[in-house]
């Protein structure tokens, strides 16, 4: 028998959490748009494709591992594996395997991926309860918009020296997409937002090491989040005032007024201002590394001929953990963050794939790395995170400069996701059962059950 739910008042205009309950009846979700819709199925895309891709990867077959220990029989899929885990645990393994590639969708306001933990918590808790594809789409694009607006109003600069923002932002946004799909009271979404702000966490030194706990910071939020709200749904109180009381969130985060800013829906839905990565690399390299390539494609520079790399970003970047590095590299993540490593993989090989990083001592790579230089543009400072730009310049040896300067991150486009996608799924269900998986996913918001894209996902 159910706990009774205490009394929670959610009238306080200035509480962070009432805010978030009262934008669950907003028109913005009432009346989703086609905009909202077709971004919703591009996150799909992007967090499936980039799980196949990830399939492999060591912290794929770690989570994955450890996730199937539970061993129950009715429960939810993995992506890309037979049989059933609980509901956390898939969706923590769905989580870490969709950061995989570090190619994950981006928000640059909150500094977060927030597909990689709000998509594996919707994706599980549609397998528990029955949900149209519609509602999930509404979850969706609310929890996206819980988790872009608190990344707004505390995270910097500063704050993702230390704190990993999506193990902050994610937990709070997927628990409050989650109480959305399963219908939870007013009482009990400000629970599951209470409880799940209690697990935020994940700090930066892995950028300084290459460490890989990077990969199962979203598992962490997504598999806490779906605790979270299993946990309201059974009469569990989270205090409604754990982000903005006097011993909160906010407080230790130093931020103790950030409250009095957060908003939601007040302008357009922050899920159409994220972008996908067209680079499977850190999100303060991917304008730079575009720069390089159009410095490499327009020029025809040829490498042997360098004499110099300068690459000119907003501070941000250049002061994020593990952006601002040359090496040596000793993994494939210290590279993945790397604005030199990148740009300069990107003038070397003339594209940007998984295999740019295949081999991190390669002599070539190592000359270009020693003869580039980072410096923040204070131009681009002041523009971002509206815009995050980058400019590169390239010496050759007859002293003559190329150069390229993009004023904002190049976006990913639907068909590009779609089509990555589509080869990792195939490459994985063979071509039948990848057809099926696309269609479902392209017409998701007229789905009677969400959850059955969960069988659809597995492995035979």
């Amino acid at each position: 028998m159910k706990a009774p739910l205490p009394v929670v008042s959610l009238t306080a205009p200035n509480t962070v959490v009432a805010t978030i309950v009262n934008a669950t009846r907003s028109p913005v979700l009432s009346g989703l748009s086609d905009a909202l819709i077709a971004k919703v199925k591009t996150c799909l895309f992007d967090l499936i494709g980039c799980a196949f891709e990830s399939r492999d990867l060591p912290w794929s077959h770690q989570a994955v591992h450890v996730a199937q220990l539970s061993g129950v029989t009715k429960g939810a899929a993995i992506i890309g594996c037979s049989g059933q885990s609980s509901f956390s645990d898939a969706a923590f393994a769905n989580g870490v395997m969709g950061h995989g590639l570090v190619r994950e969708d981006m928000h640059a306001a909150s500094i977060s991926h927030l597909g990689v933990v709000v998509i594996p918590t919707l994706l599980a808790l549609a397998q528990y309860k029955k949900i149209t594809g519609r509602k999930f789409i509404q979850a969706a694009v609310l929890g996206y918009e819980v988790g872009a607006q608190v990344g707004r109003v505390v995270m910097d600069a500063q704050l993702a020296r230390i704190y990993r923002p999506t193990g902050i932002t994610g937990p709070i946004g997927a628990s409050a997409a989650a109480s959305y799909l399963l219908s939870l009271s007013d009482a009990q979404t400000a629970s599951a937002i209470g409880l799940s702000t209690n697990t935020t966490s994940g700090f930066n030194q892995w950028a300084h090491t290459g460490g890989s706990e990077m990969f199962f910071h979203p598992g962490f939020a997504a598999r806490n989040a779906v605790t979270a709200a299993l946990l309201a749904e059974q009469g569990a109180f989270g205090s409604p005032d754990a982000m903005d009381g006097q011993a909160g969130l906010f407080a230790s985060l130093r931020k103790p007024q950030a409250g009095v800013q957060f908003e939601m829906f007040s302008g357009a839905p922050e899920i159409l201002s994220v972008y996908h990565k067209p680079v499977p690399a850190c999100n303060f390299a991917q304008t730079a590394t575009q720069a390089a390539l159009r410095v490499s494609t327009e020029h025809n520079v040829q490498t042997d001929e360098i004499t110099a790399i300068r690459i000119r970003v907003p501070h941000a970047a250049a002061v994020y953990p593990g952006c601002d590095f040359s090496g040596p590299f000793e993994n494939i993540l210290q590279a993945k963050m790397s604005i030199q490593f990148n740009v300069a993989a990107a003038l070397l090989h003339a594209g940007v794939t998984e295999n740019n990083f295949a081999t991190l001592s390669d002599q070539a790579l190592t000359r270009l790395l020693k003869l580039t230089s980072l410096e923040e543009d204070p131009l681009m400072t002041q523009s971002y995170p509206v815009k995050q730009g980058a400019e590169v310049f390239v010496t050759v040896e007859n002293g003559v400069i190329r150069h390229a300067r993009l004023d904002n991150v190049v976006n990913a486009s639907f068909d590009v996701v779609q089509a990555r996608f589509k080869e990792a799924c195939t490459a994985r269900l063979g071509q039948y059962r990848a057809d099926a998986l696309e269609k479902f996913i392209l017409n998701i918001e007229q789905a009677q059950d969400a959850g059955l894209i969960g069988a659809l996902m597995q492995s035979e």
